[in-house]
């Protein structure tokens, strides 16, 4: 009786042993099915920006880089005012905002006291959750008043004067303009710069912290010690994070750039960006080679994007490698 018994669970056991292989199958093909999907999607968009680019490509070809025309009526287009643009206000969004991210970050996980940390960080988080056409009504019609009256006026009397860096800063001081889409970009990234930060640095074993302060380390020494070495991977995903968002944003910054379709070398004149550019003229573009190029436009906003995930990628397995990861 025991020999059917004692076989019975062995093939009892086989069936369930076979029946968790086949589960785990198909739970692979589906979690890669997923996965594929993505990836059709962005080889979709490329393909189609691709296409409706091609007469753009065609005409201009590479120089649609670096020529400095836009002339609708001329049929004249060249994407370098779009580029500069877009460039400049995430970089200057990103040197404003990252230092202010990383000091809230270290506020909230260091310093701050326990029954003000969950308030502020609902607030920062909430700030985050604004649509970025309020930040482009709030910024047209306080921030760019108050800008042009009481800041500009004092940047120019202090640092138009310098050489190399005093050329950013002349002009008329009429508000909009270049630096006004940083300052408010930078508001728009600061909340999911700081979230980041602040989840990455909670992961610091506390016994690690502990143990420095133990031997009479400072805040800052443990910060500098400690908390960034531990958590350097997820800051820079942060703040790829955070240029990812600036150089996508549209609406915010067409209500504050100025839109003008030139390069000047002052922060304080209107310019443009590939994502303003876009939100003005799409809308109104005639079949040909504009609304070509506003496609080609498109692709090499994909482009960059692209190219700033590759770096922080690089930047990422650097970091992870010299860790011995």
């Amino acid at each position: 009786m025991s020999e059917p018994s004692a076989s019975s669970e062995i093939d009892l056991h086989a069936q369930q042993v076979g029946r968790f292989r086949f589960q785990d199958k198909l739970f692979h093909y589906i979690t890669q099915l997923f996965a594929m999907v993505v990836l059709v999607v962005l080889l979709g968009i490329l393909v189609s920006l691709t296409i409706d680019a091609w007469p753009s490509i065609k005409e201009f070809g590479p120089s649609f880089l670096w020529t400095n025309i836009w002339r609708v009526p001329d049929d004249q287009f060249g994407a370098l005012a779009a580029i500069y643009g877009t460039v400049v206000t995430s970089v200057l969004a990103l040197l404003i905002g990252v230092p202010i991210s990383f000091g809230i970050a270290l506020f909230l996980t260091e310093t701050c006291p326990l029954w003000l940390r969950r308030p502020l960080g609902t607030a920062i988080e909430l700030l985050a959750g604004i649509p970025s056409i309020v930040f482009g009504i709030w910024g047209l019609f306080v921030f760019a008043p108050f800008f042009g009256e009481h800041i500009q006026p004092p940047m120019q009397s202090l640092l138009g004067n310098l050489p190399i860096i005093g050329g950013w800063f002349s002009g008329p001081p009429i508000g909009i303009g270049i630096f006004t889409a940083s300052m408010v970009l930078s508001l728009m990234i600061i909340p999911f710069i700081a979230s980041v930060m602040r989840d990455v640095f909670d992961t610091v074993p506390h016994v690690l912290k502990e143990s420095a302060y133990g031997v009479g380390c400072t805040t800052w020494e443990v910060v500098r010690n400690i908390v960034l070495p531990y958590t350097r991977v997820g800051v820079i995903g942060g703040i790829m994070l955070g240029l990812g968002r600036a150089l996508g944003e549209t609406m915010a910054v067409t209500f504050v750039i100025g839109n003008a379709n030139r390069i000047n070398p002052s922060l304080f004149s209107p310019g443009t960006s590939i994502a303003s550019t876009l939100a003005n003229e799409f809308g109104e573009a005639e079949p040909g080679l504009h609304i070509a190029s506003l496609f080609a436009l498109g692709l090499v906003l994909f482009m960059i994007t692209f190219i700033v995930l590759g770096v922080s990628r690089w930047l990422i397995s650097r970091s992870m490698g010299s860790e011995g990861l």
